[in-house]
């Protein structure tokens, strides 16, 4: 028995008061890693990224309500990637720039030294807490939560907003409708052999079609828009609102607090 559809637009669950970060405003989880995130930019030591890094994976594991996947993916998968990243940075760091020239691999032409090794970590680690930052937010707000929050906080006309988010769900439907089209291939015995020039045939097989389903998709969308009398008013009523309340600003108020006393103690 097939599940029912989920509503995209129906208000979000309530995963209990220690998975707080679901229950703040999403603009609030923009908002109080802004300025860590901008401060990255400039920085070059290890201990501050890796410190935001710290700071992001505790908040994630505790305050937001994740899947075995995409906890396996942040405690697992982000370190691996930034060890590998480091590696790979410190190779064509410049030795000039390094502080200790003491060599770890040489493998040729190419030399890894303690010095290019800690660069190439600093930078790695740079964008991971980049990367750990923006998720707060991404992985505890959804698409429509963060439309409405723009359009009723921030007063963004809700012609655009929406236009937006609906040109943005867009991406999961051509997913849907690629598959079906292999589907359908597969199940008419279509076949152009094995290889990349194989490979190339099918995908350019798959174009026509899915552009066609999208041109349908994108027709019926703007006939249900315009049956609605979407745009026909400055303003527009919701199921439910998006509230910015004082849980906000006190996250955000204690995330620019921690952000200061990295800045001062571990830079």
């Amino acid at each position: 028995m097939s599940k029912p559809p989920i509503d995209p637009y129906a208000a979000p669950p309530d995963f209990g008061p220690w998975r707080f970060l679901h229950r703040l405003n999403p603009l609030s989880k923009i908002a109080a890693p802004l300025p860590a995130m901008a401060l990255l930019l400039f920085t070059r030591d290890v201990m501050t990224p890796l410190v935001f890094c710290l700071i992001a994976l505790t908040l994630l594991v505790i305050g937001a309500h994740l899947r075995a996947r995409s906890l396996l993916l942040l405690l697992v998968a982000i370190p691996v990637v930034v060890g590998v990243m480091s590696v790979s940075f410190g190779i064509w760091a410049d030795p000039a720039a390094s502080a200790d020239p003491s060599v770890i691999v040489e493998a040729g032409p190419l030399h890894l030294t303690v010095g290019g090794w800690l660069i190439g970590l600093a930078t790695a680690l740079r964008l991971a807490a980049i990367v750990l930052l923006a998720l707060v937010g991404g992985l505890t707000s959804t698409g429509p939560d963060l439309v409405r929050s723009l359009v009723q906080q921030l007063r963004v006309p809700y012609r655009l907003g929406y236009t937006a988010l609906a040109a943005f769900r867009f991406v999961p439907r051509f997913g849907h409708e690629l598959e079906v089209i292999r589907q359908a291939h597969r199940v008419r015995g279509i076949s152009d052999g094995r290889g990349p020039i194989a490979w190339l045939v099918r995908t350019a097989g798959y174009v026509v079609p899915l552009l066609a389903g999208a041109i349908r998709h994108a027709e019926r969308v703007a006939l249900a828009m315009d049956s609605r009398a979407f745009g026909a008013h400055r303003t527009r009523t919701e199921r439910y609102s998006i509230a910015f309340r004082a849980r906000d600003w006190i996250f955000i108020v204690v995330f620019w607090a921690a952000t200061a006393v990295v800045v001062v103690f571990a830079s």
